[in-house]
């Protein structure tokens, strides 16, 4: 069983394009400029949107962090959003899910200019890349392609099964496994699925995106299997520092003997979820350079 470790690769991938970035001020370039749109105070959103910042620092990229109230009007927003679609200076922009009850989310992906949506959520790169088609690749499905791909996991001619169709990580996963060059033979399941586990015995990749604490038991997985966790679930814990502690989808003290592969978590797929969005705002950055 080897451990598929997304915060080594994830590091790897940001230490690429620091030396990029220092190479493009090194000839008086303009570096890539990401900027990320926190409405409410939501904990763990604060959370991620501040590790996305201080990556961009590290890396040398500029960085804005732009903070609305939680009353925010969806008409505030939009215009921000905007703002953000017209000012050459910003590469790329995310706008932090979940937004308050009052505000659509899909009314606010959908005003995010294509060019600059490094979350790849907007439908427009959603339908490039089942197109196959260069484009912005949602930062988890992107990172989870990384991993397999740098730990050169053998992908071609395999049962890849899904489990979750959430179009941030199970649909994508799905149409991306199945891709000229990957070649996995792609099941997707989901809550109305039956006998799931007569499915995921005969996988020789699970990937699970579920929010389920450990859901995935050793009797659900066959020998050798390769097993990628993208769920993160805080299960309360009082003999932990903060009360709580962090558990994936799946068992990982049941189903790692088994594994041939195994991500854990946290260190596995999460890491890869930022580097991937710092790599797409390179990506962007290059995209404006060449208009």
């Amino acid at each position: 069983m080897e451990i598929l470790d997304g915060k080594k690769i994830s590091e790897q991938i940001k230490q690429e394009i620091t030396e990029e970035v220092a190479a493009m001020k090194a000839r008086g370039e303009k570096v890539p400029h990401l900027a990320a749109v926190l409405v409410g105070s939501d904990g763990a959103s604060l959370t991620y949107v501040g590790s996305k910042v201080r990556s961009c620092e590290k890396i040398g990229f500029e960085s804005t962090l732009v903070k609305m109230e939680e009353e925010t009007t969806e008409e505030a927003l939009l215009a921000k959003i905007k703002e953000l679609n017209e000012d050459d200076a910003i590469d790329g922009f995310i706008v932090q899910l979940p937004l308050p009850k009052h505000i659509d989310e899909q009314k606010v992906l959908l005003a995010i200019d294509p060019d600059k949506d490094v979350d790849g959520f907007h439908p427009m790169n959603f339908g490039k890349m089942a197109l196959e088609l260069e484009t912005f690749i949602p930062a988890t499905p992107f990172g989870i392609m990384e991993i397999l791909k740098r730990y050169n996991v053998e992908t071609s001619g395999k049962h890849t099964v899904v489990i979750g169709r959430s179009h941030i990580v199970g649909r994508p996963m799905s149409i991306l496994m199945s891709q000229k060059g990957i070649d996995s033979t792609v099941t997707l399941t989901h809550s109305r699925t039956k006998d799931l586990t007569a499915i995921t015995k005969e996988a020789d990749i699970v990937i699970t995106a579920l929010g389920s604490p450990d859901f995935l038991k050793a009797e659900m997985v066959k020998e050798g299997a390769v097993i990628i966790d993208v769920g993160i679930t805080r299960v309360p814990d009082e003999t932990k520092p903060k009360g709580y502690r962090i558990t994936g989808d799946v068992d990982f003290a049941e189903v790692s003997p088994k594994a041939s592969y195994i991500t854990p978590v946290p260190g596995g797929v999460g890491p890869m979820t930022i580097a991937m969005l710092l790599q797409n705002t390179l990506l962007a950055r290059a995209r404006h350079n060449a208009k």
